[in-house]
């Protein structure tokens, strides 16, 4: 009795183990179809079933591969990336690396950067590391150099700031010694005519 409470047990488990078909794919036995569903990095299937041996990623909107996504995938033999826009910066890494350990290089002669400029067109297998990380340089001066505007912007902003409050500041002390001026003169002519009050005869 036992036994079969946990025979269906595990039954139930069996689903959460053995990884079923990644939406919105299509699968055969060893064939995961994914082309043209439209995927981009962060819609792409977090894992593949252990026993892919074909996958199709062609005609996505793929412009990176995440790291280790074809690692444990042993029996993977291919993986078709054609008609992707990759962007070859710091995130092709992984997939360029995964490309140069695949024996028929030839497969991928078609994986080819969409971006940057300058190496646009480029097949990634062949890309060289130094070539990849001039980009991740160049990101991070267009970042520092985006950091330093703000920065300046921000002081300008606040030198403007302490200008304005200095003239309000100077402002404010002329008015309040003006006002102390006239408060001055209008108690001494109080004073003035409190005293002519008090003796009116002594103009005669």
């Amino acid at each position: 009795m036992n036994s079969g409470i946990l025979f269906l047990s595990l039954l139930g488990f069996l689903p959460l183990v053995i990884p079923t078909c990644p939406v919105p794919c299509k699968c055969a036995t060893n064939i995961i179809d994914c082309t043209s569903k439209g995927l981009t990095v962060a819609k792409l299937p977090a894992a593949f079933r252990p026993s892919a041996e074909m996958i199709h990623l062609g005609y996505n909107r793929l412009t990176s591969i995440p790291n280790g996504l074809f690692d444990n995938l042993k029996s993977l033999q291919v993986v078709y990336l054609q008609g992707n826009p990759w962007e070859c910066n710091c995130d092709i890494l992984y997939l360029r690396s995964w490309l140069q350990w695949q024996q028929n290089r030839t497969l991928y002669r078609d994986v080819r950067c969409t971006s940057p400029p300058h190496l646009q067109d480029r097949i990634i297998a062949y890309l060289t590391e130094d070539e990849i990380i001039s980009t991740c340089q160049y990101w991070y001066c267009n970042l520092a150099l985006l950091s330093q505007l703000c920065l300046f912007i921000l002081l300008f902003l606040q030198g403007i700031l302490v200008i304005f409050i200095i003239v309000y500041l100077q402002k404010f002390r002329r008015m309040t010694a003006e006002a102390r001026s006239t408060t001055q003169d209008l108690y001494q002519h109080v004073d003035t005519w409190e005293s002519s009050s008090r003796n009116p005869y002594n103009n005669d």
